[in-house]
């Protein structure tokens, strides 16, 4: 039954009956949907279930208590009530009974028999039918009341519900009676794992278990013995075939029986998911309690029954562990002990408790696993996260997901016992605040038992996670240092004896380092005492003190005269001599765990092969090095690789050096010589110590921001080293080999060979036709991809398909190849032309020059060669026959011997090609033959030019008249027997003859012919060149992209049934599904609907979009309502879609995955007659036949084993029963694709003692008769959601994925068919040798779609591309640190799934829940590659508001990556270059940012200092600060960073070797006019600040961005709200640095010496305060600015309170912002309020200069100033209740005062509301002020339009549209 739902994509009144059930009536819903469905045959019926639907929720829910019951039954009971009156009537029987009795028995005969018996059933009908017929059977007995129903309806009833259980819903494998009718189920493999599951042997089921609909197997007896619930072990039974089948496919060699499951796919399948358990028992150790007897001990079978039984167990452990999943360990600890108990019971053993046979210790009923095992632990989670109070408490007051899967690696988890202890230690949560509350020391200590590891707010996470590196850079500082303060300041000086003994003190300060490393380690990690080793930090607590104290009296010793410390420590020691060995001894003891370090790191097979032994001997040798954990371990690369990277990194560290020493250090040590010398100080404030030496502050202020650019420089060499290793990688990849339309050109006669090359397996071999064939279907199902998504036109369709069909024409046959006509258009016009002109004599200057263009000479030889096949099939007459070939044989023959312009006269051809393309024209108008006396004399025409015309030799001439001769000859002859009066005259004529007749007037009507005729014909008169097919620029990337990754480096594909299978798995919460009419329509406050806005960015995709509907592009039928048909307004919605970033372009784009693979496996397993066919043609055939042999079902069977996508809706129930548009919108995407599957979270109220409770459920469905069918049903212990959402809500769905591995696609991406087809390439990357370890990440690249929107979202898209490109390459290859992303990457399924998934989930620490799933790959010994072949597409967000959102979150995400334990124990696990690239391309990048603006803040304030206190002035007279050489370079570097710069060279390297040099030099000069670099500035603040407040205070938290289409514009309260903390009082307070620096400062007096210093601070300021206006869509257009001025003032002076929303008042806003500071801890506290005090230096520093001090230093006067600042509070807080008792009568009064009082200055803004108040109205005066005068000129607005909206200036007039409004166009 077609219902609107499936169309339209709207919610029909009927859908809502039935489906916006509450959870609680779920029952009813059933009833409701039969009524739905009959309700057309007969109402009354319909009525009469509805009413015991009421009926059956009124017993359910008597008193309306669950959530929506009382409206529903409300709504039902109205409806009743009217149908009951309009049905009645209707009513064919006298009662309801009888009517009921007469419908069901005419419904059993008229369906359910009628569908039983037909020849081929349809499953989904029966299906259907059976469950309609149980419903009415139900009803027929509630009407009935007690009055009997009959025995034969009984009888019918017992039909019913004996096949209604057959007929079940199924996910892939209908695994019951009837299954066998479905074509997967003959597959050989499925055929064989589940005869091998069926096997039961001597395991018996009880007789209650049994069941009619299938027979069972050894997951019933694993269901029946554990407890599990019914459908996970149906899940998981059919994901145990599917992967045992797949493997089986793929054994080599193949074996011999193909129904019978080979031990080696078991043995695989075993060894891939146990992996990881057999390496748990092994560390712990324990013996594994997986034990399979030898064949000498049992029989065959019985082996694999055995394993099939553990994988079985391990499955639905992991299929029904919920949360758990996230604890791998604790499901192996799970697994461990309840295979102990299988082995007992399948072994004939008695329990050592009870004395008799074993029995599982949470056996029971189905749901006894979830119950007794599940629930405990998971409730413990449940209360470990209540005490994260919803991301506010500290990280150390909980246990998260990795503290309680840690437990389990240490050998107490076997405390817990089994039957789990709940008493034990894991069990117990304690609250912090309550243990703290009980003032118990030992139970506060011991409150919260952090495992290995705590997470603690603190920026010392950097050096203690990175020490080795900061190490390194610390020691190496001190030796430059050293070198440079030598007189010569050469480094080959380090020889000389004294600068030797110098540098040797580094070891002592690597002594201090490593006990902050120690004091570190004991300090944060004090809450996890009870797991880590204390013996183990006491010892190396206490030997990094005695290293500390031994080596500098040791070096005491080498000196003669030592001074200061040292000269202590040899005077307490009472010792002289000269005892340089002593220290040198002690040097070489302290290194000998580096030099054996070094060695391993020389030696990596053996450093793995020791950390991956359980022998005793090594645990012992690493335990200092390392503690023991369970990952972390043998993470070492290859030799070759190892030497790859670190040749990258000594290169980068040796270039860094050199500019570190030769342009920073030593020239700054030359400076402070001079500063030291310099004696006559004239202070100009009160100094505290007149008298100090060496001039410490200034030195202080010289090399502190030196320093600080020390440190951070790695990051732009890095960046510099990576574009140049990347770029030169990528031209050995082989990019951009291709880029243009004409280089695809001429590359196109090579495409062919590298399709099948690439994309075709080499199973069998094929002629050079049949690759042809191939290479045709698969490229013409591209392009008609691409017309389907409206990127090309009809026009661009023909040019760019090729023929195919034509090969199985034998009558089409031709020797030359067809290409497509793009390459061809215009070619033979052009060659007639030149051929009409050519003055010479000689064929081969002709042919020379046709020849020139190799697809001109192609295309006069196809031409020719058609017009030969053409006449030869039309002419049949034997005079005309043999005229027309001694014709074509003189044509022939002249051509070979060269001696056409001889024979033929060339002038004439544009004349004969004119009659022939008359002659084709007339053929196309009529298949039928209707034209042939047209046909006729145009043959007749052409045969006079050719005689008349061309032909100029003589002999062929004469030997055609001959010919005609003799044929009117042998006619008179014979006319003596034809009778008077009988017209003659035709058979004289030629062409004309009747009978016998000489010309066939019309061609075969086939698709082949008509598409060689149409080909031809474009090929004879397109004048037209199709250099710009297509014209789309995403169509011709796309193409370029596609033929460009065929020529690179791939793996070969194998056939379908071979490749290894997949799953993709999208999560989706509540973002767009398909936009609704309403929605598109809708008009924004400017009158711009985002229809219009479409229209407008993609205009000639909407032309395309409204000729595929049939309107043409000149035409404007489109904007008639008429026009609009449901069908066009789904096409519609579906445009629309498909250019946002909606589910319905996700979904769209992974199911292309289906389409490919079902292409693929058609070629595979066709015959070459069969592809010479064709692939639409032979499939369409298909269609029709339902056989199971038919080679459509074949290959789709085929694509169900290899390929399943799940989209994660979690609210989908939730929608579904509100009468949300979103569940329509997804049902209706079901519709579209069948294979889709949806899973969610069912929340379901259930009644418990007069008590409603809710149970959670996880639910698959799919489509079924325009509605959903629920496939599984499996409950949860509780809600899912129990840390980061995304996560949990893959968790959820993870278990209904199948396959070998898994695609995780975000729900903003998109995929396309071209790149689908190489899917197979991409996983045989899993069977590809990639180094020591196999991949168990495959990284894949992205194309950014939204970058044409703006010139914000090009930006972005170019930073995401390089990205993802040049980025990912070079850390894959050669640095091997490349982790996961969020990327289309592809995950090892079977790897992760027993290794925690595909991302953590822990709340707030894994924010970033997707790096985090790289790291844990890495950590457990995983390898990520990434491949640039194939690509998806993904969108970005677009306007300012969202990029900075975006930014915001990962930077919040990178700041808790900082705190966290993967970072710590990557940092300390990778080898030391490894661990540069870890630290650089992760949270360093965000540190490094932090730097560059801490580098600012360091030299204004150090500057301030000077210029306040007098020093500068005094020290420009007598030393050189003027030339500061180290201090302009370091500035320059943090000016690289600032402005863009450093991320511009990535992409500018990309875009050149994919686009072109001249490409890459225009974009980049594009871009700096755009102002990027005022964009990267902005965004420099974003990662700053929030990187910084997430380490220091928290607050982290998911940003939604919409993801929409941002073209309007954003209020100033808005902008003000997002950026004033991050950008605006940063911004202003640099200003007022800069303005008082410029003011008192004397080292930079002059214009130009002041802007060199401080021009990329001055554009600092600029781009924070003014870049949200800059790039806010009419941000200066004067009627906004006006709003906008309106809205702020509105919005500054509302006052707060309970539930008013921070966009409607400052004071709630106001609050918000200071809400971190209520759950920051101490240190949090304490360093905002050291920072705080940087604002007492304006105070302390001004007062001394202003005129009433009149050049007073004393300090008195400092504390009077602080004496006026008590009164002005003091009047501050009279103003304030003033305000409220007397501020309608002194209101202009009271604002004065206030005003006059913020003068005070800003150090102060905290303390009061009112003064904070004051302060943000200033701010946003200051703010305001400059946007308003600029919005006074008019082509400002216009300028910034236009340069917003314009990548290269040439749209502005559309964006100026889009602007003005929709309702002008």
């Amino acid at each position: 039954m077609t219902r609107s739902l499936t169309t339209t994509g709207q919610f029909s009144a009927d859908f809502r009956d039935s489906e916006a059930v509450p959870s609680s009536l779920s029952q009813i819903a059933n009833i409701l949907r039969a009524a739905n469905e009959i309700e057309a045959r007969n109402p009354r019926v319909a009525y009469l279930c509805r009413f015991h639907a009421f009926e059956k929720a009124h017993r359910l829910d008597p008193h309306s208590k669950g959530r929506g019951v009382r409206q529903f039954k409300t709504a039902l009971i109205q409806r009743l009530e009217k149908d009951d009156k309009e049905t009645a009537s209707l009513r064919s029987e006298p009662t309801d009974a009888k009517e009921m009795r007469k419908f069901y028995q005419s419904y059993y005969e008229d369906y359910v028999k009628a569908l039983s018996g037909a020849e081929q059933k349809d499953r989904a009908e029966l299906a259907k039918a059976f469950s309609i017929a149980g419903v009415l059977f139900e009803v027929l007995c509630a009407v009935n009341n007690d009055e009997g129903v009959g025995p034969e309806i009984i009888a019918a009833s017992k039909d019913v519900d004996e096949k209604k259980e057959i007929y079940g819903a199924y996910n892939i494998l209908p695994l019951d009676e009837d299954g066998a009718s479905v074509p997967i189920m003959n597959v050989e493999e499925i055929c064989a794992a589940v005869a091998a599951l069926r096997y039961l042997g001597t395991l018996q089921l009880p007789s209650k278990s049994s069941t009619k609909t299938k027979q069972a197997d050894i997951l019933d007896w694993l269901q029946v013995t554990f407890g599990f619930q019914k459908d996970n072990v149906a899940n998981q039974r059919e994901h145990l075939i599917l992967l045992l089948a797949n493997i089986h496919l793929r054994l080599d060699p193949q074996p011999a029986f193909k129904r019978k499951l080979d031990d080696r796919a078991v043995d695989k399948l075993m060894d891939s998911l146990f992996k990881n358990y057999v390496k748990w028992c092994k560390f712990l150790p324990r013996k594994s309690a997986i034990w399979i007897p030898s064949s000498k001990e049992a029989a065959e079978e019985k082996i694999q029954q055995r394993k099939l039984l553990y994988m079985g167990l391990y499955l639905l452990i992991w299929g029904e562990a919920a949360n758990l999943r996230f604890m791998p360990e604790c499901l192996c600890y799970i697994f461990h002990n309840m295979a102990g108990e299988l082995d007992g019971m399948l072994a004939p053993s008695t329990s050592n408790v009870t004395g008799g046979s074993i029995m599982p210790a949470y056996g029971g009923d189905e749901h006894a696993f979830l119950r007794k095992i599940v629930t405990p632990i998971y409730e413990i989670i449940q209360k470990e996260v209540a005490n994260n109070k919803n991301g506010t408490a500290p990280h150390s007051a909980w246990r998260n997901y990795d503290d309680l899967n840690e437990f389990f690696w240490s050998e107490r988890c076997f405390k817990l016992s089994w039957p789990m202890k709940e008493d034990s230690e894991f069990f117990q949560s304690h609250p912090h605040h309550e243990v703290l509350s009980k003032g118990n020391r030992k139970n506060a200590s011991n409150s919260v038992r952090k495992v290995n590891f705590v997470e603690v707010r603190s920026f010392w996470h950097l050096f203690r996670s990175f020490d080795r590196m900061w190490t390194f850079y610390i020691l190496a500082l001190q030796a430059m240092i050293i070198l440079s303060w030598n007189h010569k300041g050469n480094p080959l000086d380090v020889f000389e004896l004294s600068v030797f003994e110098n540098v040797l003190s580094i070891f002592i300060t690597a002594a201090i380092l490593r006990l902050l490393q120690v004091v570190l380690d004991v300090l944060l990690n004090f809450k996890a005492y009870s797991s880590v080793n204390k013996l183990r930090l006491f010892l190396k607590l206490v030997v990094a003190i005695a290293w500390v104290i031994a080596l500098p009296v040791c070096y005491a010793h080498s000196w003669d005269t030592p001074n200061g410390i040292l000269k202590v420590i040899k005077t307490w020691l009472k010792q002289t001599g000269k005892i340089p060995s002593l220290y040198i001894t002690a040097v070489i003891v302290y290194l000998l765990p580096n030099v054996l370090g070094a060695l391993l790191f020389l030696l990596p097979f053996l450093r793995r092969w020791i950390e991956n032994s359980n022998w005793r001997i090594f645990h012992y040798m690493l335990w200092w090095s390392q503690p023991r954990l369970y990952i972390g371990r043998a993470m070492h690369e290859g030799l070759f690789a190892l030497f790859k990277y670190t040749i990258f990194w000594v290169v980068l560290l040796i270039s860094k050096f050199t500019f570190s020493y030769y342009i920073q250090i030593r020239p700054l040590v030359e400076l402070t010589r001079e500063i030291k010398s310099v004696t006559n100080i004239q202070y100009q404030w009160h100094e505290f110590f007149p008298h100090a030496k060496g001039n410490i502050g200034v030195i202080i202020c010289v090399w502190v921001p030196v320093i600080l650019v020390y440190f951070m420089d790695t990051q732009i060499w890095y960046a510099i080293y990576s574009t140049l290793v990347g770029g030169v990688a990528g031209a050995f990849h082989r990019l951009g080999e291709i880029r243009t339309l004409g280089m695809l050109r001429s590359r196109f006669r090579d495409l062919p060979e590298a399709f099948n090359h690439a994309l075709v397996p080499l199973e069998k071999p094929c002629d050079t036709k049949t690759k042809h064939a191939k290479f045709a279907q698969l490229w013409n199902e591209i392009i008609r991809s691409f017309r389907e998504e409206d990127i090309i036109s009809d026009k661009d369709l023909v040019l760019l398909l090729v023929p195919s069909s034509s090969l199985s024409d034998s009558r089409l046959m031709m020797h030359s190849v067809q290409w497509p006509p793009f390459l061809l258009a215009s070619k033979l016009p052009i060659a007639l032309n030149m051929a009409a002109e050519f003055e010479g004599s000689k064929d081969q200057d002709l042919w020379k020059r046709i020849s020139a263009d190799e697809y001109r000479k192609v295309a006069v030889e196809e031409c020719y060669e058609l017009f030969q096949i053409i006449l030869n099939f039309l002419i049949i007459g034997d005079t005309e026959a043999r005229i027309l070939t001694r014709v074509l044989e003189a044509v022939n023959e002249s051509i070979t011997e060269r001696t056409f312009l001889k024979k033929f006269s060339i002038k004439k051809l544009p004349l004969l090609h004119s009659k022939f393309v008359a002659l084709i024209e007339t053929l196309q108008e009529s298949f039928d033959g209707s034209n042939h006396s047209t046909v006729v004399i145009l043959l007749q025409d052409m045969y006079e030019v050719v005689t008349e015309d061309i032909i100029i030799d003589d002999a062929l001439q004469e030997h055609l008249h001959n010919i005609i001769a003799s044929v009117r000859k042998q006619r008179s002859s014979t006319q003596l027997s034809t009778k008077l009066g009988e017209n003659r005259q035709n058979e004289n004529q030629l062409f004309a003859s009747e009978e016998p007749p000489a010309v066939q007037s019309s061609l075969p009507d086939t698709s082949t012919w008509r598409e060689q005729i149409k080909r031809l014909h474009l090929l004879l008169t397109l004048k037209e060149s199709a250099m710009d097919v297509p014209a789309n620029l995403g169509a011709r990337r796309r193409i370029a992209f596609f033929t460009n990754s065929l020529f690179m480096g791939m793996p070969k594909a194998p056939a379908v049934s071979d490749m290894l299978s997949f799953s993709v798995l999208t999560p989706y919460y509540a973002e767009d599904t398909i936009y609704s009419k309403e929605h598109i329509n809708m008009e924004n406050e400017d009158g711009v609907s985002i229809l219009f806005y479409l229209q407008k960015i993609y205009p000639d995709e909407w032309d395309n979009f409204v000729e595929r509907l049939g309107c043409t592009k000149e035409g404007e039928e489109w904007k008639n309502e008429s026009f609009w048909t449901d069908e066009k307004e789904l096409e519609l919605r579906h445009w629309a879609s498909t250019r946002g970033q909606t589910l319905f372009r996700t979904v769209k784009g992974m199911m292309y995955y289906w389409r490919a693979l079902k292409l693929q496996a058609y070629l595979d397993i066709a015959s070459d007659q069969e592809i010479l066919e064709g692939s639409q043609a032979r499939i369409a055939a298909a269609e029709g036949d339902k056989s199971q042999r038919s080679l459509n079902a074949v290959s789709e069977a085929i694509v169900d084993m290899k390929f399943t996508y799940v989209v994660s809706c979690q609210n989908y129930g939730a929608q579904k029963r509100l009468g949300d548009q979103r569940a329509a919108d997804i049902l209706s995407l079901m519709e579209r694709y069948p294979s889709l599957r949806v899973a969610y979270i069912d929340e379901k109220e259930v009644r418990e003692k007069d008590k409603i409770q809710k149970e959670y459920y996880s639910v698959l469905v799919k489509t079924l008769n325009g509605l959903d069918e629920e496939v599984y049903r499996i409950k949860l212990p509780g809600p899912v959601r129990l840390g980061e959402g995304k996560p949990e809500n893959q968790n959820h769905a993870i278990i209904f994925t199948r396959g070998e591995a898994l695609q995780a696609i975000d729900m903003n991406q998109d995929n396309y068919l071209e790149e689908a087809l190489k899917m197979r390439n991409l996983l045989e990357e899993f069977r590809e040798d990639h180094g020591v370890r196999d991949p168990t990440i495959l990284g894949v690249r992205e194309h950014i779609f939204t970058g044409s929107v703006s010139s914000l979202a090009w930006f972005m898209s170019m930073q995401e591309t390089s990205f993802v490109t040049i980025g990912q390459r070079v850390l894959a290859e050669p640095l091997k640190t490349r982790f996961h992303y969020g990327h289309p990457d592809v995950f090892d399924r079977l790897f992760h799934i027993t290794r925690g998934g595909i991302s953590k989930a822990s709340r707030v620490i894994n924010l970033s829940e997707d790096i985090f799933a790289g790291f844990n790959s890495t950590l457990r010994q995983g390898n990520i590659t990434h491949h640039e072949y194939i690509q998806v597409g993904k969108g970005r967000d677009v306007g300012l508001n969202q990029i900075s959102m975006f930014e915001a979150k990962v930077a919040n995400g990178n700041g808790e990556q900082a705190l966290s334990r993967d970072i710590y124990r990557l940092g300390h696990r990778f080898d030391f270059f490894r661990m540069l690239t870890c630290y650089f391309t992760t949270v360093g990048f965000y540190f490094s940012s932090m730097i560059v603006v801490l580098t600012v803040y360091v030299f204004l304030y150090g500057r301030l200092y000077l210029a306040l206190s007098g020093l500068e002035a005094s020290l420009v007279a007598e030393a050189e600060l003027k030339n500061n050489v180290p201090l302009e370079a370091a500035l320059a570097s943090q000016s690289l960073v600032q402005l863009g710069l450093l991320m511009a060279l990535p992409m500018v390297m990309e875009i050149g070797l994919e686009g072109g040099f001249w490409k890459a030099v225009s974009d980049f000069i594009v871009m700096q006019l755009q102002l990027s670099s005022v964009f990267f500035t902005f965004s420099l603040g974003t990662k700053t600040h929030y990187f910084g407040r997430t380490i220091l205070h928290g607050g982290a938290k998911y940003r939604a961005t919409g993801r929409g289409f941002v073209v309007r514009h954003e209020k100033f309260a808005e902008n003000y709200r997002l950026y004033s903390r991050s950008h605006f009082t940063k911004g202003l307070e640099l200003l007022v640095l800069l303005l008082v620096y410029n003011l008192y400062g004397a080292s930079n007096k002059g214009l130009i010496p002041y802007i060199l210093v401080t021009f990329s601070m001055w554009f600092l300021v600029a781009s924070w305060l003014f870049g949200p206006f800059l790039f806010n869509p009419s941000g200066f257009d004067w009627q906004k600015i006006v709003e906008d001025w309106e809205d702020w003032n509105q919005w500054i002076k509302s006052r707060g309170g309970i539930g008013v929303p921070s966009t409607k008042s400052w004071e709630s806003w106001w609050n918000d912002e200071q809400e971190h500071l209520k759950y920051t801890g101490f240190s949090g506290r304490t360093w905002e309020a050291v920072l705080a005090l940087r604002f007492l230096l304006y105070q302390y520093g001004l007062i001394y200069h202003l005129r009433i001090v009149r050049g007073h230093r004393q300090i008195e006067i400092y504390g009077l100033s602080w004496l006026v600042v008590a009164v002005l509070l003091m009047l501050l807080k009279v103003v304030s209740m003033g305000r409220q008792r007397f501020g309608a009568d002194f209101q202009l009064l009271f604002r004065l005062l206030k005003a006059g009082l913020f003068l005070v200055g800003p150090c102060y803004r905290s303390l009061k509301h009112a003064l904070a108040r004051g302060y943000e109205y200033m701010m946003g005066l200051l703010l305001f002020a400059p946007v308003a005068v600029l919005a006074w000129f008019p082509f400002v607005s216009e300028f910034q339009s236009r340069l917003l909206f314009n990548q290269a200036f040439s749209r502005g007039l559309q964006i100026s549209r889009i602007l003005a409004g929709g309702k002008k166009g």
